[in-house]
């Protein structure tokens, strides 16, 4: 399996020991999140409810090559994201899982970029009201788009977000296949409209019903989001010689 790249991505942004948060009446400070701490692995969360209601398995227990995967994704990014954790519950699953994201989410193919995918996942997240790749997936979104605001508009009333046609159109058949609604040519050709051709009509259906399951297994897991990725994209990066 290759490493998943936009989660391995996140190792760009990592944090200093104290993240620093420019307001207008001064700079506020909070500490580190638990980044870099290796577990062995288990539910502990950063709030007060663990991060699974199913248990997670200790690393010496977990097969190889998810072994391996989830250290290298730690090692990079400087935290481990909990879905890695929850879904080592079955490690058949876990494989088959984060193939079928890979493919669907690190393929650049037609007209979608990363982050459009990213907002996809956000938008229809919110609507099935999943915390979890709310969270995740609007720091990606931050990441790939350098917008800060626009994923938390969407979550908030997509009606009202920062949206050009383009983007609207694509959530618009999104939320339509997330909710779910009869699909038909009415639904196509307004895409068609804003620049999307039929594969691409696909590629939106199939991030929008990945996630649907995605989201459900968050539901039943209680799959909790990690602390890092409140600050993902909205904290300027360091530069190395600023990193202690």
């Amino acid at each position: 399996m290759r490493v998943l790249s936009s989660l391995v991505k996140l190792g760009s942004f990592s944090l200093s020991n104290t993240i620093q948060v420019k307001i207008s009446d001064g700079i506020w400070k909070f500490p580190r999140a638990i980044s870099n701490r290796r577990q062995g692995y288990g539910t502990d969360s950063d709030s007060c409810r663990p991060i699974s209601r199913y248990p997670v398995p200790y690393k010496k227990d977990l097969p190889y090559d998810i072994v391996e995967l989830m250290e290298e994704v730690e090692k990079k990014s400087g935290f481990l994201p909990n879905v890695f954790k929850v879904m080592a519950h079955r490690p058949n699953e876990f494989r088959a899982f984060f193939t079928y994201y890979d493919v669907i989410m690190n393929t650049e193919s037609g007209n979608l970029t990363k982050a459009d995918k990213e907002l996809i996942v956000v938008a229809t997240s919110a609507s099935n009201k999943c915390p979890y790749c709310v969270t995740a997936h609007g720091a990606l979104h931050r990441i790939y788009s350098k917008k800060r605001t626009l994923a938390d508009q969407v979550v908030v009333n997509t009606d009202l977000a920062d949206l050009g046609a383009r983007d609207r159109a694509m959530l618009d058949f999104a939320l339509a296949v997330a909710k779910p609604e009869n699909i038909n040519e009415t639904h196509f050709k307004n895409l068609e409209e804003h620049g999307f051709d039929r594969e691409d009509a696909w590629d939106i259906a199939m991030v929008t019903a990945f996630f649907a399951m995605a989201n459900r297994i968050a539901h039943v897991t209680d799959l909790r989001p990690n602390e890092e990725f409140y600050a993902l994209g909205r904290v300027p990066r360091e530069k190395p010689e600023e990193q202690k």
